[in-house]
């Protein structure tokens, strides 16, 4: 969800926002720091903290923050969820609530606009009633690195906003390269979809997707970054094998999966013996592809097998990725809110 563009758009279009975070939990939560809901003056509002009535609080808080521009514009509110509202998670969390209003839409803009043009990461510090931020420069250390939102040792704020999706090579724009395209438009990936056949793709593609008919499809993976994942679902076993071998060659893939069988699985292992992939590259190959328990075969069910499996794929490489927090350089100037 854009965070930035959002609060400049229920700016221009109500006059007013207020951006709830949750930015500790203790326990059980039905949500992880982070998380966001951005709410207008008329009752819509975009993103979830969990949903329930801890949302249904903080979408009742927000209303009365906009209704009262006097008040203070950053309010905190901790709430225990068993006993306070009654929510079964038996954990403690804490929101903040910032309200923005018509005089902030200049540097509201810019933070916008900063989103707009990739992961954004700011770091900011409460000021009295309003929490004051920049975003970070290009050489500036921003921990913890897998983080949206963590407070340093000498209490400043970093938020990550925007941007962080995985990048997504999927070759192959048949019925389970589109249904998987379809289930992963909500979620945290920058799909690449590529197929050597133009008209294999359909006319309209969710936002997080790029279709490339590529007459040699193997290639573009000489240009995908170091980390990306790899999904392979072509119309052809011989174009499967050559993806797959250049993909395993490259060994620099946090991913790579291959739709099909176990006995598909076994003739390319012989096949790729016989052009040098050692077994322990291919023990690094996901085949068949997808969460195995899930028996279904149509191609929406196998969509929904392989989404999830990319999902714990990322999941745990974003916790591998956290370090302790060594702070950041100082800075001089500030965005306001």
């Amino acid at each position: 969800m854009p965070v930035w563009p959002t609060i400049e758009r229920f700016i221009s279009e109500q006059g007013a926002a207020v951006l709830v975070t949750l930015v500790e939990a203790r326990g059980s939560s039905p949500r992880e720091v982070g998380a966001r809901l951005l709410v207008r003056p008329d009752g819509g509002f975009s993103g979830t903290i969990g949903g329930g009535t801890l949302e249904w609080m903080a979408l009742a808080e927000a209303q009365l923050l906009l209704s009262r521009a006097a008040t203070r514009s950053v309010r905190r509110i901790d709430q225990a969820l068993g006993p306070d509202l009654g929510q079964c998670c038996g954990g403690r969390v804490t929101l903040t609530l910032e309200r923005f209003a018509q005089a902030d839409q200049k540097w509201v803009a810019t933070l916008a606009a900063a989103e707009r043009a990739g992961s954004l990461v700011t770091i900011g510090t409460q000021q009295g009633a309003r929490i004051v931020r920049r975003p970070l420069a290009a050489d500036e250390i921003a921990e913890p690195p897998g983080a949206r939102y963590g407070r340093l040792q000498d209490g400043r704020i970093v938020e990550r906003f925007g941007g962080g999706a995985t990048p997504l090579y999927l070759f192959g724009a048949g019925h389970v390269g589109r249904s998987l395209v379809l289930a992963l438009a909500p979620l945290p990936f920058a799909v690449i979809w590529i197929d050597p056949r133009p008209t294999a793709f359909p006319s309209h593609v969710p936002e997080n997707v790029a279709c490339i008919a590529a007459p040699e499809p193997v290639r573009l993976l000489e240009g995908a970054p170091t980390g990306a994942f790899v999904a392979v679902m072509t119309h052809s076993h011989a174009l499967d094998l050559d993806v797959v071998a250049a993909a395993l060659k490259a060994d620099r893939f946090a991913y790579l999966g291959l739709i099909g069988s176990a006995t598909k699985r076994a003739r390319f292992e012989s096949a790729m013996r016989q052009i040098g992939i050692a077994d322990a590259a291919m023990e690094k190959l996901v085949c068949p592809i997808g969460l195995t328990m899930i028996r279904d075969k149509t191609p929406p069910a196998i969509a929904a097998a392989i989404a999830a499996q990319l999902l714990m794929v990322r999941d745990a490489a974003a916790t591998q990725a956290q370090v302790p927090s060594r702070g950041v350089r100082p800075f001089s100037s500030e965005i306001a809110s």
